[in-house]
């Protein structure tokens, strides 16, 4: 160690043991102060900074700087003090707890420089992540489960990322975290283990299974640093992984088609999740210095964005007790902040210039182009006219205007208020000067977003998205229906088999068990008849005859023998 610079995520968990300890005057300053310390100190750390632990025969490297490893954690650091601001009057304990354990963590991965100490962070992470959704058991009669559907697949993804690791450490030696190459068993199951936590096929369907059962705060959390924490690693472990452009148009397309057929609010913001994961997942399988500049600010703008969203849909929530786009509408009547909040928000995941989301986006797009893929430019464009469609349009539409439900709730307390705002302002901001993302990246940067042909296509594209929206309005308007997933496969028909096996056992079980009994009673009084002990093999022989047949089998083997030469 060559200083006294604790790892900044260790600050934060620090913080989230102690909150439920202090007197309640104290938790305010420790849910604001622990978050801005720990944001102090991710940016005194320097490269010459070291922390190692010796653990068996290998070294963890806990305190490892990285360019790109900062940019996650400064954002991560701001979501945990913004969302804290956010949950201050309505979070029970537990979450706020378990919400900052959640964050070190995932700011502990962005400073390891080892698999080992990764993974370590990696499975706290998943612990404190379940705990928030569990936070809302009290509230949610649905979040427990769940919350244990959730921590089954991150368990999943743990063994498959404990297994690879293991692996590679097996044939290499090294526990280094670095660039690898799926090219071997180990870092193939290490790729799988990240994706898993990335809402990659086949498992995307926890995000929106999970993530809208938390509470208003908790789903703020939840989707600021699992998926991005797993961009974080694919960013550094896999670049240039072509794989990873296939994975993640797939989840481009996924995420906007599903958005599109639902009507709970919080779960097309977490459909858009898997949308916008998908477009930083391409951008790393193209694996240019652009292409990973891109991912690096498409990552930060979207945890703010997308959390301003979420903010917007909590307060909704909160305020209403309702969730479904058919229950909602004319609610900027009463709640003008929250709708006012929620459009910018809309507006930037849209990409719409001065907004964060234009400056980083096309970064991605861009770099698609100057790599020579001209398809996987055009499906990213593509794209983005379906981001407009259901994040940018739908989301406000039918939650702040259409129909008139009725409702006249008031905007939601001081503090959620200051949150959105703050997290409005800062997509603003980055938008209108993007050197402040732009000089924090992992490459040195040259790239001018505000060309005209840039912002007269963008809102060539963003003006026919919202044409088409109000032009098929009827066939966009939501019914009470159910999108069935892939985790219908593990929440209905897995167990569904295995309570029709558990009903139906007696019909073919009982005569298969008494086959097997009479099978094995008959080859055992079979064998108790040779070698019990009344057995011709055990039972005793007179001296005499024993003599005999050695000198039988004396002669046999002499004959044998001559008969050879």
């Amino acid at each position: 160690m060559s200083s006294l610079i604790l790892p900044p995520g260790l600050i934060l968990i620090l913080g989230g043991l102690l909150l439920p300890w202090v007197a309640p005057r104290f938790k305010n300053v420790i849910a604001i102060g622990f978050p801005l310390l720990t944001l102090i100190m991710v940016w005194l750390v320097t490269a010459e900074h070291s922390m190692t632990l010796n653990f068996l025969e290998y070294q963890l490297d806990i305190l490892h700087l990285t360019s790109a490893g900062r940019v996650f954690a400064t954002v991560f650091a701001m979501m945990a003090g913004i969302g804290a601001l956010y949950a201050l009057k309505h979070a029970r304990t537990l979450e706020l707890s378990a919400a900052f354990v959640y964050a070190g963590s995932a700011i502990g991965v962005t400073f390891c420089g080892d698999l080992i100490s990764l993974f370590v962070f990696w499975e706290i992470m998943a612990i404190g992540s379940t705990l928030v959704i569990w936070a809302n058991c009290h509230q949610n009669k649905r979040a427990y489960g769940a919350s244990i559907r959730y921590l089954l697949v991150h368990l999943l993804g743990g063994v498959i990322l404990m297994i690879g690791i293991a692996a590679h450490v097996a044939n290499t030696g090294s526990i280094e975290f670095t660039a690898m190459k799926a090219d071997s068993f180990g870092t193939i199951l290490i790729l799988i283990g990240f994706l898993v936590n990335a809402g990659a096929p086949p498992f995307s369907a926890w995000i929106a299974d999970a993530y809208p059962e938390a509470s208003p705060s908790g789903t703020v959390f939840l989707s600021a640093f699992t998926t991005k924490t797993a961009v974080f690693a694919l960013l550094m472990g896999f670049p240039g992984e072509t794989i990873l452009i296939y994975v993640g148009m797939y989840m481009v397309f996924y995420g906007i088609i599903y958005a599109l057929l639902e009507n709970d609010m919080r779960r097309i913001l977490a459909y858009s999740i898997v949308n916008q994961v998908g477009f930083m997942v391409v951008a790393i399988g193209i694996g240019s210095e652009l292409a990973l500049n891109g991912a690096t600010a498409h990552a930060f703008a979207h945890i703010i964005y997308k959390g301003l969203l979420l903010m917007s849909a909590g307060s909704v929530l909160l305020m209403t007790g309702k969730r479904k786009c058919t229950d909602l509408g004319g609610l900027f009547q009463s709640m003008p902040v929250t709708a006012i909040n929620g459009i910018i928000g809309a507006l930037a995941i849209s990409a719409v210039p001065l907004t964060s989301g234009f400056v980083t986006k096309s970064l991605e797009t861009s770099a698609a182009a100057e790599a020579g893929m001209p398809w996987v430019w055009f499906c990213l464009v593509a794209a983005s006219a379906g981001v407009f469609l259901h994040a940018g349009i739908k989301f406000p539409w039918f939650v702040f205007f259409q129909k008139d439900s009725g409702l006249r709730p008031p905007d939601p307390p001081w503090n959620m208020r200051a949150a959105m705002w703050i997290m409005s302002f800062l997509c603003i901001l980055i938008g209108i000067v993007p050197s402040i993302i732009y000089g924090i990246l992992p490459y040195a940067l040259d790239y001018q977003p505000y060309t005209a042909d840039h912002v007269v296509t963008q809102l060539q594209l963003l003006l026919f998205a919202g044409f088409a929206f109000f032009a098929l309005l009827t066939f966009m308007k939501r019914t009470l229906t159910i999108s069935l997933d892939f985790d219908w496969f593990y929440r209905k028909l897995m167990f569904g088999g295995i309570s029709w096996v558990k009903e139906h056992s007696p019909k073919f079980v009982g005569p298969v068990i008494l086959s097997i009994k009479y099978f094995g009673q008959k080859h055992l009084d079979r064998l108790k008849h040779v070698h019990g002990p009344q057995g011709i093999l055990a039972r005793t022989w007179p001296s005499a005859s024993m003599v005999l047949w050695v000198a039988v089998l004396l002669a046999a083997a002499m004959i044998l023998h001559y008969m050879q030469l």
